[in-house]
Order: C-alpha cells, then structure tokens, then sequence
C-alpha cells in the first residue's frame, strides 16, 4: 500500500490546479484572498501548513467553500464515494419481489455507501 500523501501537500495540489484551470495568477489570488504571493506559493507547494482562515480566504479567492475543498482532498484519498441504486434489484425480477429479505441487506447496503 503506497504512503498516504501530506495533507498539506493534497490541499496545496487541489489550490494550485483550480488556480491554473481559471488561468489566474498567484499574485491575483493572494490579492483576493488577502494572502502573500511567497506565502499562497509555499501553500500550494505543501510546504506551508495554512490555517483554516486562509485556507477559507483562498478556496473564496477560487470561487469555492472551504468544504468544496476539504471534500476534494477527500476524494483523492479514499477515492469517489459509491453510490448504490437500492432500487434496482428489487425492480423487474419476480425472484426478488417475492422473496423476503432478512433484517441485514439494508443495511449492508447502507454500510457499503
């Protein structure tokens, strides 16, 4: 299993290719978020641990909440969440309209989301 990486450096990532992707520059979002160039540059290169206010400053700089970036930092370590269509395999298939189902599927199902 591969090291699970900084968190610094996950955030830092996910900062730096939102910037790119809107095509600004580090001195247009320091300037919004009220941050340092040198500072918002160690940041995005995880070599600074930011608060949670600047963190919050610069995610608003981006257009984004500071959960919208938590959430991404989410999905690259443990990957995209399962979403489960608990109505498909009781639809369509007398087997499974018939039959009774024991107290655990539910929440098996529920556990695997």
């Amino acid at each position: 299993m591969a090291p699970e990486p900084l968190l610094r450096s996950l955030v830092g990532s996910i900062l730096r290719t939102r910037r790119e992707a809107q095509g600004r520059t580090l001195r247009d979002v320091a300037v919004a978020a009220c941050v340092s160039v040198p500072y918002l540059s160690e940041i995005e290169r995880g070599r600074k641990e930011a608060s949670s206010e600047v963190l919050s400053a610069v995610s608003s700089a981006l257009g984004m909440r500071l959960v919208d970036l938590l959430d991404d930092a989410r999905r690259e370590l443990v990957g995209p969440a399962t979403v489960l269509d608990l109505t498909a395999s009781a639809v369509g298939s007398a087997h499974h309209r018939d039959r009774p189902m024991n107290g655990s599927a539910p929440q098996a199902l529920l556990r695997a989301a």
